[in-house]
């Protein structure tokens, strides 16, 4: 099959069946029925939900072969929790399992590799597999029956509550949890913050496990998730290291190009007519990023306007334009840094959300639905404006999906902003390895040698007006590929075999891509 982007697709990949990407505002009343997978659970006749090992939480939630198992990604790099759990399971001898967290971060000691060549895992399901599981699937050292199926973060609350995804065991970390199974993120010594990413599974799981470094007196306050949902509570000795919950993430820049791209971009958003008192945006993190709001907020300041709110993943960089007063709402869908993931218990206007909340096309209206301005990163995009964030110049795995094409979907105006090249390879390319985010929803792109708008978006007439009035010229996309070629020329093709190890949906459920086994 061929879909609406031009991508050539199998109709069937072992037991999954390609549903083709049809284009966005596409997204079909058959993909998004609810039909929770919840299971009634008695209260506990010894007035406590708490469990004395990771092995009794095991044994007490029926895990048996071939379910699946879900994981929060609120840790990040710094998750002690997937470890933990697999290790136990492992030793149960529980094997054939669909492994599906809202993201795999690059954990290790021990890796999730481990687990698939023992056979513990059989499917994962992701929105994505960075690091050393995203290299041995794409290299084939690791071969799995089914597909591994990525998908963006507003998509996976879609699968969860369609029945797409149905998780038997949910295992959530929290910060702070009493023993009755109230659990928050917010509080504790190794707070992760909001915890929007596990909500969706607290509601919808057979089987919801908390596991925490911290019991607290009941009731736990905040309350994150509610006992209500909570099958288990069991205590291990360190849940994850707040320190490494940035890592690779929220970072400040030095790097001139970076700082160019971030006040081009600043630039380029001020001088809409949408940014005005009560705008909204989401900046998101990383170096060029988090550079952005710094630019932003010194407009804001300049010209006396104030955001509505900030959305998606915040970083301190957004809650010091809270504490400032420059934007009077945060809603944090998940924390980048140790100051974010502090904020919400210690301000009111700093909230957590569910990601359904923030990102679900089946929701009776989502957040990204009442956005001005998002700004993208990108590995790679080409002269359609579709982007690739997953795959490398190589073809190896270095990104996931995260929020980026719900966000490039839902904003009024998306911003992508990348470095013309990356080292001897170019960033604008006539054609994306990857395709991860359809090029109809990118609204400009910022590089360091200009600024390009996208003839074929809503918003296209709109910003070459304001931008020409604010004197900002801009430049085709095609001649920043032709110039991205001059610089570092023609990068040799990567070649692939048929075999098909990974699925893209977009966000409404449809596949925009696959990804084929490298050829070595």
């Amino acid at each position: 099959m061929i879909n609406a982007v031009g991508r050539e697709l199998p109709e069937k990949i072992g037991s999954y069946v390609v549903k083709p990407f049809l284009g966005t505002g596409l997204a079909k009343d058959d993909y998004g029925p609810v039909v929770s997978n919840r299971r009634p659970t008695l209260k506990p006749a010894s007035g406590t939900k708490l469990v004395a090992t990771l092995e009794d939480a095991i044994k007490a939630s029926g895990l048996q072969d071939g379910m699946t198992i879900s994981f929060h990604h609120c840790f990040r790099e710094g998750d002690k929790i997937i470890g933990q759990v697999l290790t136990a399971i492992r030793n149960l001898g529980i094997k054939n399992l669909r492994f599906a967290p809202s993201a795999v971060v690059n954990v290790k000691n021990p890796s999730v590799v481990e687990f698939v060549k023992d056979g513990t895992i059989s499917r994962i399901e992701a929105s994505g597999i960075r690091g050393e599981l995203g290299d041995a699937v794409i290299n084939g050292d690791i071969e799995l029956d089914e597909p591994v199926i990525l998908r963006p973060h507003g998509a996976r609350p879609r699968a969860i509550e369609s029945g797409d995804l149905k998780i038997d065991v949910a295992f959530l970390g929290a910060s702070a949890a009493d023993e009755y199974g109230n659990a928050t993120g917010q509080v504790g010594p190794n707070a992760c913050g909001s915890m929007g990413y596990a909500f969706v599974d607290a509601l919808n799981a057979a089987k919801v496990v908390i596991v925490t470094d911290n019991l607290v007196d009941y009731p736990c306050c905040p309350i994150s998730i509610s006992q209500q949902y909570v099958d288990f509570v069991v205590k291990v000795d360190e849940i994850g290291d707040p320190a490494k919950i940035g890592a690779g993430a929220a970072r400040m820049t030095k790097n001139p190009r970076d700082l160019m791209i971030a006040q081009y971009t600043a630039n380029a958003i001020a001088a809409s007519r949408r940014f005005k008192d009560g705008f909204s945006f989401q900046t998101g993190a990383g170096a060029i990023p988090i550079a952005i709001t710094n630019f932003l907020a010194e407009k804001m300041e300049e010209r006396e306007i104030k955001a509505s709110f900030a959305l998606g993943g915040i970083p301190a960089a957004i809650i010091d334009m809270y504490e400032k007063g420059l934007v009077r709402v945060v809603a944090c869908s998940q924390s980048f840094d140790a100051v974010a993931a502090k904020a919400i218990a210690a301000n009111p206007g700093v909230i957590e959300i569910d990601n359904a909340v923030y990102s679900n096309i089946y929701a009776k209206g989502c957040m990204l639905d009442r956005l001005n301005f998002g700004v993208l990163g990108a590995l790679e995009i080409d002269t359609d404006f579709n982007i690739n964030i997953l795959t490398g110049s190589s073809g190896e795995m270095m990104g996931g999906l995260g929020g980026g094409p719900d966000v490039a979907d839902g904003a009024d105006i998306s911003v992508v902003t990348l470095p013309l090249v990356r080292g001897r390879t170019p960033s604008v390319v006539p054609k994306v390895f990857t395709l991860c985010t359809p090029g109809s929803s990118v609204a400009m792109v910022v590089t360091e040698a200009g600024i390009a708008l996208n003839p074929a978006h809503k918003r296209y007439e709109e910003l070459k007006e304001d931008l020409a009035a604010a004197g900002i010229k801009t430049v085709t996309i095609e001649y920043l590929c032709e110039l991205a070629r001059s610089i570092v020329g023609t990068p040799k093709p990567i070649e692939t075999t048929d075999r098909v190890v990974a699925v893209v949906e977009y966000r409404d459920g449809t596949v925009i891509d696959v990804i084929r086994h490298l050829k070595r």
